[in-house]
């Protein structure tokens, strides 16, 4: 069996995304293996008025499922930072659940310390060591750019672990 989990980061200046194969086979001794398919990010320019920057990204979310074909979405939950900052990434995911909602894609939502406790044994973890986590799983050479984009593997990894 396999199952494509596209993870995503949320965020309006920058979407960060992340899709993995998740692939068990009786047959071998580990059982699973866990590959990257592709990770970046959308941005949208600060300059832009934010209805049309919701537009970019729900086009580019649009685009970006119809090219990975996910059957799991893992989101990270939303985090409070400063209260501007947070409307605008609760609007950015807004656009998202309506995106997946439009695809009919069942999804995961997982906390910042979820997410660090899957990876790392850990939920306090910095973001080195879960970036080097999944440098790791996903068995790179280097530890993924832009950060938002490693996150977003980093939300994947968590949902596969729970399959």
């Amino acid at each position: 069996m396999e199952k494509r989990i596209l993870g995503l980061d949320p965020g309006l200046a920058i979407l960060g995304f992340g899709a993995i194969t998740y692939k068990t086979s009786p047959t071998q001794i580990q059982g699973t293996t866990v590959n990257t398919l592709d990770f970046g990010v959308i941005s949208t320019s600060a300059d832009m008025e934010v209805g049309q920057r919701l537009c970019i990204l729900f086009d580019d979310l649009h685009t970006l499922i119809d090219n990975i074909q996910p059957d799991l979405v893992a989101i990270e939950k939303l985090f409070f930072y400063r209260m501007s900052s947070t409307i605008l990434v609760a609007q950015a995911r807004g656009v998202l659940m309506l995106v997946l909602a439009q695809h009919n894609l069942p999804y995961v939502e997982f906390t910042p310390a979820q997410i660090k406790q899957a990876l790392t044994g850990y939920g306090n973890a910095d973001k080195a060591e879960v970036q080097e986590a999944v440098a790791r799983e996903l068995d790179l050479e280097q530890i993924p750019k832009p950060d938002d984009a490693a996150d977003a593997l980093a939300v994947a990894l968590a949902a596969s672990f729970q399959l």
